[in-house]
């Protein structure tokens, strides 16, 4: 492959911009950490916090390294590597690479968690002096995720391409699918033990005893405010890293495939355009003089990185690509406006301040049914807006390259990449939710009184809708990468067209649909029965606790975070055989085109499914907050309880179930892309239905395991040391 000498320099450019960003990051955790940490009481609740978040990632780390070495050894012989050429080279970097993307993401998740318990405690400080300085702490932090996310992500795609050159695609699959493997654990991990927490004490807190959210008398509010962390931070952090990874293979790919070098140089320079932007875009976030207006803060800083990246795309295009010049340009600027559409969108239905949530919350004056009822609408009614806005955008990128298939599928990858390119201000955005809500409830907790409690509330509020924004871009890019990688199923699979009036085509389809509905139920019941242990505990613990109630004894704190962190490891395993499995199982039972159909199948129902949870459940949360602020009768009203009820059933649908579903849909199409040469190459063998047949008793052994009773929760937990 020639690589002009002008190409060559412009990668390290890309390098040293991927350098910049980390370098960027780590000026941030030394302006954090040089913050106020505030008075004892909040340190020491900080500390459990950091214990209990940290504890967690470590034993989540240990229970899934054995799976992810075994997995590398398995991605080294999908290359085939003793036929003849250089395949075993190519084995070598396949399975490095993907130890590499697992390493990367498992990197973001782990530090911008540590940050976010490290800057939580001095957000809570900062609230006493000044809204402005609390709003900065809390989005800086935020910010280093982000950077670690752009950084690392640039800096393995360009290694791999500068190393391996023409062929750097057969082992980005690698490093594309080690990263969403970790966010699938990460996301679906972090995503049962924060919901557990959070429901269980809720119901217990809230609604049968009537106190507050953050009562330090509630056994399960540590690990309520530990789940924010592993939950929001570093499983969501994982999870826009492994979109990010995933959308740059593809576009390489397909790049590759359309215009040789350039289609692979030109959307690294794209990222690294975008690495700048963010730079400049997060570091402009502060509140003018007095103004109390977080979100308009937010905005104006993703609104100049968006002009600044336009602007930089228009100038790369023209003076790099050519005749292709406005092609590439425009399919890329509309990952832009995709990214910018589902922001406001997602304002739209999930902000207090608009008329879906009003709506929400005025039906909970007739109770819980009628709020269940206002939230499904809002959900539903979403995900029709949504796939519009996203249809729209991959038609225009589509119709951009015209009748080129190949050029087609680039478009889209482009399109993907643009809507990423502000992935430091969109994961600065989410980090900046649960770092707002920790300080919250350690100033709570504490004791904390008067303006400052005002401070963290309306900080809090905004993060909510942050973090519903950024879950939407989330589950819109994971749809736009699972289609490139579909395409680059289809190149790799040699299939020129997959018709659904074939009934392999058809079935495939039909399975693939239904896998994310099977994917959600395993999570969502996780979640209810660790939440059923966590009110049992909690009410154990008001009952037998003396002088609990009256403030004069601590809970045990710890029994909670205990059978939280029980309940997230003992799904792992079972989510990771259905997502690995089921595509393998269908490629050699159906063919390539009917694992061409499971693939569509389950993009489309995913998508739905996946914006359907994520806007419902946000609605829910923020209607609940809407009549904390007083209306509707307020904190402890008959509205108020029947919030909490329409806030509990929305939490596993948020913040769990609906965003797990981004990286299981790009490790489907991750192991089809692999898999793709070995069922060409060996379906006709009957010995390979020898492998096939324990692959579905795996799953139908996974599904039954998620439905049998952990009732080992209740006695580990009651004897748990104190904390």
């Amino acid at each position: 492959m020639e690589i002009t000498a002008i190409e060559y320099m412009a990668l390290w450019g890309v390098l040293g911009t991927a350098l910049m960003g980390l370098a960027y990051a780590v000026l941030l955790v030394l302006q954090i950490l040089k913050e106020d940490e505030g008075e004892p009481g909040m340190v020491r609740i900080a500390n459990a916090i950091r214990v209990g978040a940290h504890s967690y990632l470590t034993r989540q780390f240990r229970a899934i390294l054995l799976p992810v070495m075994l997995l590398a050894v398995g991605l080294f012989f999908t290359a085939d590597p003793f036929a003849s050429g250089h395949n075993m080279s190519i084995a070598v970097g396949r399975g490095l690479a993907f130890l590499m993307g697992a390493g990367f993401s498992a990197t973001v998740g782990y530090v911008g968690m540590s940050m976010a318990v490290r800057g939580n405690v001095r957000v809570a400080s900062a609230s006493k002096r000044s809204f402005g300085e609390a709003l900065k702490i809390a989005y800086r932090t935020g910010t280093i995720t982000g950077m670690l996310t752009d950084g690392l992500g640039l800096l393995g795609g360009t290694l791999i391409f500068m190393i391996y050159g023409i062929r750097a695609y057969e082992v980005l699959v690698g490093f594309g699918f080690g990263g969403t493997l970790l966010a699938l654990f990460m996301r679906v991990g972090g995503g049962i033990y924060t919901k557990a927490a959070d429901v269980g004490a809720d119901l217990v807190g809230k609604v049968e005893k009537g106190i507050p959210e953050d009562d330090p008398r509630n056994a399960g509010v540590i690990a309520d405010l530990v789940g924010d962390n592993v939950g929001d931070c570093a499983g969501m952090a994982a999870d826009i890293f492994e979109s990010y990874e995933v959308t740059m293979v593809s576009a390489m790919i397909l790049g590759l495939a359309a215009f040789g070098p350039q289609g692979v140089i030109y959307p690294l320079i794209v990222r690294a355009i975008g690495v700048g932007s963010s730079i400049i875009g997060t570091y402009a976030v502060r509140a003018r003089g007095e103004m109390r207006h977080a979100m308009r803060a937010i905005s104006r800083g993703f609104t100049l990185s968006a002009i600044i990246s336009i602007a930089g795309f228009a100038v790369l295009a023209y003076v790099y690509m050519g005749e292709w010049a406005p092609y590439v340009f425009a399919a890329t600027f509309a990952g832009i406006l995709l990214a910018i559409s589902i922001n406001f969108l997602t304002e739209h239905f999930t902000s207090k301040r608009r008329p879906p949530v009003q709506e929400i919350a005025r039906a909970a004056q007739t109770g819980a049914g009628t709020n269940l009822l206002g939230g499904l609408a809002v959900g539903y009614e979403s995900t029709v807006w949504s796939i519009l806005i996203i249809a729209a955008a991959i038609v225009a990128s589509v119709a951009i390259f015209g009748a080129d298939a190949v050029r087609a599928s680039y478009g889209i990858a482009l399109c993907g990449i643009g809507m990423l390119t502000l992935t430091g201000n969109n994961v600065s955005m989410d980090a900046f939710g649960p770092i707002s809500d920790n300080a919250g409830g350690i100033a709570e907790m504490a004791g904390v009184e008067g303006e400052s409690l005002s401070v963290l509330a309306d900080l809090d509020s905004v993060g909510n809708t942050t973090k519903a924004i950024t879950k939407g871009v989330a589950i819109g890019s994971a749809v736009v990468a699972a289609l490139s990688l579909f395409g680059a199923f289809i190149e790799e699979a040699k299939l020129p067209q997959i018709t659904l009036t074939d009934p392999y085509v058809f079935v495939g389809l039909l399975i693939g649909g239904a896998v994310p509905f099977l994917f959600s139920s395993i999570a969502i019941r996780a979640v209810g029965r660790a939440a059923s242990a966590i009110i049992n505990e909690v009410r154990r613990q008001f009952a037998s606790i003396k002088g609990l109630w009256e403030g004069t004894a601590d809970p045990d704190y710890a029994a909670c975070v205990n059978i939280c962190t029980a309940a997230a490891q003992r799904e792992l395993i079972g989510i990771a055989v259905l997502a690995i499995l089921s595509p393998i199982a269908v490629g050699f039972l159906l063919d390539r085109q009917g694992l061409g159909g499971f693939l569509a199948g389950a993009i489309l129902v995913g998508q739905l499914l996946a914006v359907f949870m994520a806007t419902s459940g946000g609605a829910w949360d923020n209607a609940k907050k809407l009549i904390e602020d007083g209306v509707y009768g307020g904190k402890g009203s008959d509205a108020h309880k029947a919030a909490v009820t329409g806030d509990t059933v929305g939490d596993p649908l948020k913040d769990t179930a609906g965003p797990a579903i981004n990286p299981l849909l790009k490790v489907m199409n991750l192991i089809a892309l692999l898999v793709a040469p070995l069922i060409a190459k060996y379906r006709a063998d009957p010995v390979i239905y020898v492998l096939v047949l324990p692959m579905i008793g795996a799953i139908a052994a996974a599904v039954w395991y998620s439905k049998k009773e952990r009732a080992s929760w209740q006695g580990s937990a009651s004897s748990s040391p104190r904390s």
